[in-house]
C-alpha cells in the first residue's frame, strides 16, 4: 500500500485564488482593497524571509500590504502604541506582529493589544475563548490549513479517533478543538504522554506537530490513516553538502507504506499557513465594512 499525497501546495494556490477574487469584489462594494500590516521588530533572518513571502502573497492576492520594521532595541511602550494606531487604522483590516520578538518585549502583552477583530494570526487569547466554545472568531492559520486538508481528504470526521501530538498554543491546542468541533474523538498527546507511540498507534488521524526530525515511523501508525505532518525539521549537511534537507516530525518514506493518505515536507501544510493568513484577512475586512464573506472562503 502507498499512501495518497496530500498535496498542500496545490490547494493553498486554489485557495489563494479564491481569496483574490474575493479581494476584488470586496474593492467594487468598500472601495478600497482589505488590508493587512506586518510588524517585524528586528533583525531575525527566517522572520524576514517570513514577512518578505507574505508582503508578495499579500498583493499577489489583490490587497494592500503594509509592511512595519522596527529596530531590534524598539521599546515595548512604542511597539504598543503602533499596534493601537493600526487598530484605530481603518484601511488596515488584519494586523499580523511576526514572531519571535526580541527578548526584552512581552509576546503575550503585545498580541493581548491587537484587536481581537483585526487578530487574523488568531492567537488573542478573545479569539481562543471563542474557538473553545464555539463562537466565530479567527483561528490560527497553521491548524486551520490542516483542517481544511483533513476535510478535503476524509469528508465527514465524525467518530474518528484523532490524536495531536503536541499542546502549543499555536497548533496542537486550537488543532485539537477543531477536531473536537468536527465531532472527532480526540487525544492530545506530549512528551510527558505514557506509551506515545501506542496512543498514537490507535489514531485515525494523526497530526504531528512536536518538532523532532522524523520521530514517527511506520510502526507508529495505524493501517489506513491519514497523517498530517506540521513539523519542519532541517538536518545536519551531508559532508561537502550546503544546507541539510528539510524533514518533518514523521520518517515520510516508510510512513507512506502504512498510512492510507500524508501530507509531505515541503509542500504539505506549510502552503497552508499564509493562505489561510489571507483568507482571514479577507474575512475581517468584510467584517469591518459589514458585509458578509463570500461563500467558500
Amino acid at each position: 500500500m502507498t499512501a495518497t499525497r496530500i498535496d498542500g501546495k496545490a490547494f493553498a494556490a486554489r485557495l489563494r485564488e479564491r481569496v483574490g477574487e474575493a479581494a476584488l469584489s470586496f474593492a467594487q462594494k468598500a472601495g478600497r482593497k482589505p488590508g493587512l500590516a506586518v510588524v517585524l521588530v528586528g533583525e531575525d533572518p527566517a522572520s524576514q524571509v517570513y514577512v518578505r513571502n507574505k508582503g508578495k502573497a499579500t498583493l499577489a492576492a489583490n490587497m494592500e500590504s503594509f509592511e512595519h520594521r522596527l529596530p531590534a532595541d524598539t521599546s515595548e511602550a512604542d511597539l504598543l502604541a503602533l499596534v493601537e494606531t493600526l487598530n484605530a487604522d481603518p484601511a488596515v483590516d488584519g494586523i499580523l506582529v511576526q514572531l519571535p520578538l526580541p527578548s526584552h518585549l512581552d509576546e503575550q502583552s503585545v498580541i493581548a493589544s491587537i484587536s481581537p477583530d483585526k487578530d487574523v494570526d488568531g492567537f488573542h487569547v478573545i479569539n481562543a475563548g471563542r474557538l473553545s466554545v464555539g463562537q466565530s472568531g479567527f483561528v490560527p492559520c497553521t491548524p486551520l490549513g490542516c483542517m481544511m486538508l483533513l476535510t478535503d481528504q476524509l469528508g465527514d470526521l465524525s467518530g474518528l479517533e484523532a490524536v495531536v501530538i503536541g499542546r502549543s498554543n499555536i497548533v496542537g491546542k486550537p488543532m485539537a478543538q477543531l477536531l473536537l468541533d468536527a465531532n472527532a474523538t480526540v487525544t492530545i498527546a506530549h512528551s510527558r504522554t505514557r506509551d506515545l507511540k501506542s496512543v498514537v498507534s490507535r489514531a485515525d488521524v494523526v497530526v504531528a506537530a512536536v518538532g523532532r526530525p522524523e520521530m514517527i515511523g511506520k510502526d507508529w501508525l495505524k493501517p489506513g490513516a491519514t497523517v498530517i505532518d506540521v513539523g519542519i525539521n532541517r538536518l545536519p549537511p551531508e559532508p561537502g553538502a550546503g544546507k541539510g534537507r528539510l524533514v518533518g516530525d514523521v520518517a515520510f518514506g516508510e510512513a507512506s507504506e502504512v498510512a492510507g493518505a500524508i501530507t509531505p515536507v515541503p509542500g504539505g501544510v506549510g502552503p497552508m499557513t499564509i493562505a489561510v493568513l489571507l483568507r482571514n484577512t479577507a474575512i475581517a475586512a468584510h467584517r469591518n465594512e459589514g458585509l458578509d464573506p463570500p461563500e467558500g472562503l
